[in-house]
């Protein structure tokens, strides 16, 4: 008969966990969401969500009043040539329609290569998204003065107002960056 350890397999491995310095810091919740609707989106058929959120700089607010992206579908094993699958707003379909060249090229032109070479749409119900309009955020703390005298001498307006911006975030910081 041969004899057992006195503990246990398992144990050991549960001591050698909880004796395991944590690695990495807290994450903040906005660092993780691009990641948790990017595999969203994929699911749908989106290869890059910012085709649904960016629809009405891509083709327009007009006509992102009365259509909306579905999905995108790829040939398989390939990512070009695709189906855009729009949804129109009842009695809007005949002016799409004509605008789907004008639609692909935009398309395209937002991906940067030929994504799309079709578009398929449906009649549906289109809610307009408005685009929610924040103020700009408000400087909290002067340019530091000894920034601000220096940069007066520069003559370029344009790179005098960058550089001014810089300072300015720079004194609203809370120290130095943190770099991920």
């Amino acid at each position: 008969m041969t004899e057992r350890p006195a503990t246990p397999k398992y144990k050991n491995r549960v001591a050698k966990q909880a004796e395991r310095p944590r690695v990495g810091a807290p994450r903040a919740i906005a660092d993780l969401m691009p990641d948790i609707g990017r595999a969203a989106f994929r699911k749908f058929g989106f290869v890059q969500s910012s085709i649904v959120t960016r629809w009405a700089e891509i083709v327009g607010s007009h006509y992102a009043e009365i259509s909306v992206p579905e999905s995108i579908r790829f040939p398989v094993g390939q990512k070009a040539g695709g189906t855009l699958q729009l949804t129109v707003m009842s009695g809007h379909a005949p002016m799409i329609q004509h605008m789907l060249p004008d639609i692909v090229e935009r398309v395209n032109r937002f991906f940067g290569y030929g994504a799309v070479s079709k578009v398929a749409m449906r009649q549906g119900d289109v809610k307009p998204v408005r685009a929610e309009r924040r103020p700009p955020p408000r400087n909290l703390k002067p340019i530091p003065v000894e920034l601000g005298d220096s940069l007066r001498d520069i003559g370029d307006p344009e790179l005098r107002a960058v550089l001014e911006s810089l300072a300015q975030g720079l004194a609203n910081s809370a120290g130095l960056p943190k770099i991920n």
